[in-house]
């Protein structure tokens, strides 16, 4: 597996890493595929409960698709779209980290995660239209469905660059935190999602996704409510409750 995505496992919580500061993190053939392939992993186990998507170094969280390899064909923005699709699916709640700048398709990358933090002095643009290319239709959508057709519309259309404190009023950030506080804020927010009930987390996750498309799937939401409802984390729930202590969930 390559170098440059990095992966790792700490209990419930995963980590995916762009690592390739040099190049600003963006994202070649290489780079999409081991993202894929570390989604896949982060889906099939049932152990995690979180996902932080994160880069290295200090000044690029992501500049989306390798230029190079876009212009020469060698990759194309339906593996980009795979990739942000995969991330979009996964069940559990993801977070990321913008350690820096992001840029181009990394915008999308990052939206397809559910929460968003940034550090202060960083910087969004999209230079789509900078440079001729229509931003792939799957990708419009995504910028539509998380900010609202206006916003896109600056995003894309104007190709308006945004400040970190922009970043933060329309929306796109969660959190606006000091570079010294990302980590801690993140882990902090990837410590109490995972302590809470996953089966419930799971089912309103997808029934929100449902509903930020326009249509809820309401026999398959009420079938997910129904699975919370008769879960032994339910009653563990309860339980803690009147204890007053920590509830364990396990997911069942």
């Amino acid at each position: 597996m390559t170098e440059t995505v990095l992966f790792e496992k700490d209990g419930p919580i995963a980590r995916l890493v762009l690592n390739n500061p040099s190049r600003h993190n963006s994202l070649g053939e290489v780079e999409l595929m081991a993202l894929q392939q570390h989604i896949e992993s982060v889906v099939a186990d049932p152990q995690l409960r979180v996902l932080i998507v994160t880069g290295s170094g200090s000044k690029t969280f992501c500049a989306g698709a390798a230029l190079n390899q876009l212009g020469a064909g060698q990759i194309s923005g339906d593996l980009f779209q795979q990739t942000t699709d995969c991330l979009a699916a996964v069940p559990i709640p993801t977070v990321c980290a913008l350690n820096g700048s992001v840029y181009g398709g990394g915008t999308e990358l990052a939206l397809s995660c559910d929460f968003r933090v940034g550090v202060q002095g960083t910087r969004l643009r999209v230079p789509a239209a900078r440079i001729g290319l229509c931003y792939p239709i799957g990708g419009i959508n995504r910028f539509v469905e998380r900010l609202g057709v206006n916003i896109a519309k600056r995003i894309l259309v104007g190709a308006e660059e945004f400040d970190a404190e922009a970043m933060l009023h329309i929306g796109f950030l969660d959190h606006l935190v000091p570079a010294s506080e990302l980590e801690a804020k993140v882990s902090d927010m990837a410590q109490s999602m995972a302590g809470l009930a996953p089966l419930a987390v799971q089912a309103m996750k997808a029934i929100l996704q449902q509903a930020a498309a326009g249509a809820i799937d309401l026999n398959q939401a009420q079938a997910m409510a129904q699975t919370c409802t008769d879960s032994e984390d339910l009653q563990e729930g309860f339980a803690a409750q009147r204890e007053r202590r920590e509830p364990e969930f396990k997911g069942r």
